[in-house]
């Protein structure tokens, strides 16, 4: 019998508790043994050891190269930095990938749907690097560059060959930003070249919103810049559902972290109102990422029967059923 792998479990704030249990139930039921590695980050660590983000799960993550995690809450306005931001700079983790695709029985604006979001992680004006000149006056640092824009546009290209993908749009706004987003397109004009049998093309992040909801079918692969991408791929989860059922990893060249698109949902915490399909579906890409394609294709497949079947769908998706109700159908599914 194989040795279990070893993978870090950060459950989160808020709704995360809830929606990682699911997750971790559903890939039990899968036949996927795991020794998982709890390490608190967020409120939890604060209260258990004083610190956000400790060094300790920090630990745990460079041990076992892999985590599964639930949504941390950021203050709005005020209060300590993203410790999402901060996770994903200290581990490397580059590319924020966040496929995007339709899902049977969801009912959406738009039905077939199939497009990945692939996110520079580490730069940008969301790196948060800001600072007050004089009262009332702030300055954001927006930096982009040539390396990281250069192995993200990489990165993309390899997953286009990888996964028999036919078209990059790389998203700027090169008009207005001409030094930092310019030297973003032609990091991705430089490494196109490379790939001569993937479509390249490019385009203004407005006009990129403006064609998402229009015709999202005319995309396959978006890779952008570390701000635009977190708003496109919110935008595009709209399209099928919403931020509930679209998954997403951030990988380095040694450490990866699968997380749901959403957040925290603190008033929701607790509830059962949160829908973890996100988070199963987060579950699927690590356990591919792992080598657990078998288990990866029945826990997909057992998520998109229930939503097919339509008895037991959250309250996001016109249901009654909580997020226990939700997972333990899928459970279910995985054990018939």
């Amino acid at each position: 019998m194989p040795s279990p792998h070893r993978i870090t479990l950060i459950e989160g704030d808020g709704i995360g508790p809830e929606i990682a249990k699911a997750a971790v139930d559903v890939i039990a039921a899968a036949g996927v043994s795991v020794t998982w590695d709890r390490a608190p980050v967020g409120q939890a660590a604060l209260k258990q050891l004083g610190e956000l983000l400790p060094r300790e799960t920090l630990r745990s993550i460079r041990r076992n190269k892999v985590a599964l995690k639930g949504p941390i809450t950021t203050p709005v306005g005020e209060g300590y930095p993203s410790i999402n931001v901060a996770l994903r700079q200290k581990l490397d983790l580059y590319a924020c990938v966040r496929p995007v695709t339709s899902l049977p029985g969801v009912r959406s604006r738009f039905e077939n749907i199939d497009l990945v979001i692939i996110r520079e992680n580490t730069e940008d004006l969301y790196a948060g690097k800001e600072h007050e000149i004089i009262p009332g006056v702030v300055e954001s640092l927006k930096i982009i560059t040539r390396r990281a824009s250069t192995r993200i546009a990489k990165f993309t290209f390899e997953y286009a060959v990888r996964h028999r993908r036919k078209k990059v749009t790389a998203i700027h706004k090169a008009n207005i930003m001409k030094l930092s987003d310019g030297l973003f397109l032609r990091c991705c004009r430089s490494v196109a070249k490379r790939y001569p049998q993937v479509e390249y093309s490019e385009m203004i992040v407005d006009n990129t919103c403006l064609q998402l909801v229009i015709d999202p079918h005319q995309f396959d692969l978006l890779v952008t810049p570390n701000l635009y991408g977190d708003i496109i791929s919110d935008l595009a989860a709209g399209l099928v559902g919403g931020v509930g059922l679209v998954p997403g990893a951030n990988i380095g060249r040694t450490y990866a972290v699968f997380e749901p698109v959403h957040g925290s949902w603190p008033s929701a915490a607790g509830k059962g109102l949160a829908n973890p399909t996100a988070m199963i579906l987060s579950s699927v890409l690590m356990l591919r990422h792992i080598g657990e394609e078998r288990a990866a294709q029945r826990v997909e497949q057992a998520v998109s029967d229930v939503l097919a079947e339509g008895k037991t769908l959250t309250s996001d998706l016109g249901g009654t059923a909580s997020t226990d109700e939700f997972s333990s159908a899928v459970v279910q599914r995985l054990q018939h």
